[in-house]
């Protein structure tokens, strides 16, 4: 599947923006939902909340993609946001503030830099991950 790459800087964008006002509130049960938002994307790229909003209401304005991406990076970085949404939740939720605090700067920063840069660290990593896999298999 590929995906239009203005559809996951969209979302990205959107995750910036609830990434703060999680922060501000350190809210766990918004973090929460952050957590299932990132799950979904992680299992479908299809499927993904803020990806579907992309298609539906802004991709319609824009004409056709120039460009496209495939979508495995970008479930692997949806899957390592789930993994530090689900941190930043359980911190919040536990009492555990700064560990809340320091999973959602992290997922802050990488949502930030795929938002206002085009760089997407999920996707890199995975990238690198699947360059050294068959090395060490050899």
């Amino acid at each position: 599947m590929q995906l239009d790459v203005r559809g996951p800087r969209f979302a990205a964008m959107v995750t910036t923006v609830v990434l703060i006002v999680i922060a501000l509130t350190r809210s766990g049960w918004l973090a929460a939902a952050q957590a299932v938002v990132f799950a979904v994307g992680a299992l479908s790229a299809r499927h993904a909340p803020y990806g579907v909003l992309f298609r539906v209401l802004v991709a319609p304005r824009l004409g056709p993609p120039r460009e496209v991406e495939p979508a495995e990076p970008v479930r692997f970085a949806q899957a390592v946001g789930f993994v530090f949404a689900t941190v930043a939740a359980l911190g919040f939720l536990t009492g555990a503030t700064a560990v809340g605090l320091v999973a959602t700067a992290f997922a802050l920063i990488a949502a930030f830099l795929n938002a206002a840069f085009g760089l997407c660290l999920g996707c890199e990593a995975y990238l690198l991950l699947r360059r050294l896999g068959p090395a060490r298999r050899a």
